[in-house]
């Protein structure tokens, strides 16, 4: 515990850009056509287990998350009290109602400096598995679970966990690229990567479904409303964005479905044996050839870019609009607030510098987090 006394000193308080997954999806996975002619073996029907576990890990970790922060400790006031420790913090820090930024950043949120400058790239799939607050771990808990479930139902936990960890790290490597001032933690990366998934599947096994045009519309347009809501400020729209890309690839690669030529010939009654049809279609092929050559090289070439410190948004002047789009309402900029602090016997003048607000509080051998919770509240 750090203490200030008779000099100035300066704060620095994280933003934290939250990854805000997709509502829960009222679309599945079409049904196959159907033909009188036509044998079609019965697709198996897996129990998803996998999912309800991912969302008890990440609830449990949201728990772990608010027994460190310990907001009577570490900050000045409190939300909800009577949880003791277990209380969050000023809404003015966090309106999520959640841990302080400071508690995000040593629990594994992605923050870019640690991970080019301290080498610790673990910080790019950590940060999937944190949560900035009560709304948004439900928002993304109750989205994998109505997406999650139905996708495990149909390919198995193997496909689906796979998915959801490359999209997850593919969401946070785009996430790192341009949004490299703020902590950065969610779960909606690897969720978007299931949306992704959902529509390459439609498209890889196109010939198979009945009502699909249907469907893909509908997918289309939960994609693109929920790319939309990721304009909003403190939204990270950049993992979103990759979690979903690298999703849609890997549709193409883990989710791809014999023919239905096939599953008769190797299935169906005798009189089907003789005849030769390939397992997957041409364009299937050449889909899973392209999008796992994308993939690997989307992947690598943007993990070398993050590795050797790139500040994506000096490349490309116009990309922060995808993230966030500034109106007469909100404000887009994100720096962190820094404050001038002075602190005498039990009094502690803080001072935003950004606004010039300041506050004097009556706090004795007041702790860096104290300091930062005030900042955040005098600069928000």
């Amino acid at each position: 515990m750090a203490t200030v006394d008779h000099h100035h000193h300066q704060p620095e308080t994280n933003n934290v850009a939250v990854h805000m997954g997709p509502p829960p999806a009222t679309v599945g996975p079409p049904a196959a056509a159907s033909s009188s002619s036509v044998i079609v073996k019965q697709v198996k029907r897996w129990s998803p287990w996998l999912t309800p576990v991912i969302v008890i890990a990440n609830v449990i970790t949201f728990v772990i998350t608010m027994y460190v922060n310990n907001c009577p400790k570490n900050s000045y006031s409190c939300i909800a009290d009577f949880l003791g420790r277990f209380s969050f913090q000023p809404l003015k820090e966090n309106p999520l109602l959640g841990p302080s930024a400071t508690t995000l950043q040593k629990m594994g949120g992605l923050d870019v400096t640690k991970v080019v400058d301290d080498h610790q790239g673990w910080r790019l799939l950590t940060c999937n598995w944190l949560h900035a607050g009560v709304f948004h771990i439900l928002s993304n808990m109750l989205g994998l679970l109505f997406i999650g479930i139905r996708l495990e139902q149909e390919f198995g936990f193997i496909r689906i966990g796979l998915l959801y960890v490359i999209s997850g790290f593919g969401g946070s490597i785009l996430s790192a690229l341009f949004n490299q001032t703020n902590i950065s933690v969610g779960a909606s990366g690897a969720l978007f990567g299931l949306l992704g998934g959902m529509l390459s599947e439609l498209i890889a096994n196109w010939t198979i479904y009945s009502n699909k045009v249907a469907t893909l519309i509908t997918l289309v347009v939960i994609v693109v409303i929920n790319l939309a809501v990721g304009i909003l400020p403190h939204v990270d729209n950049f993992a979103h964005i990759g979690g979903f890309l690298s999703g849609f690839l890997m549709g193409f690669v883990l989710l791809i479905r014999p023919q239905l030529a096939w599953v008769n010939q190797r299935f169906g009654p005798l009189r089907y044996s003789t005849l030769s049809a390939p397992k997957f279609k041409t364009y299937q092929c050449i889909l899973w050839v392209i999008s796992l050559i994308l993939l690997i090289v989307g992947l690598t070439v943007g993990l070398v870019m993050l590795l050797r410190g790139v500040n994506a948004n000096d490349h490309c002047s116009w990309c922060h609009y995808l993230s966030c789009v500034p109106t007469s309402k909100w404000s887009c900029n994100t720096d962190p607030a820094y404050c001038l602090t002075d602190q005498m016997g039990n009094q502690v003048n803080v001072t935003c510098l950004s606004n010039g607000k300041n506050g004097l509080y009556m706090l004795s051998d007041a702790s860096d987090s104290q300091i930062q919770s005030i900042c955040s509240d005098l600069c928000g």
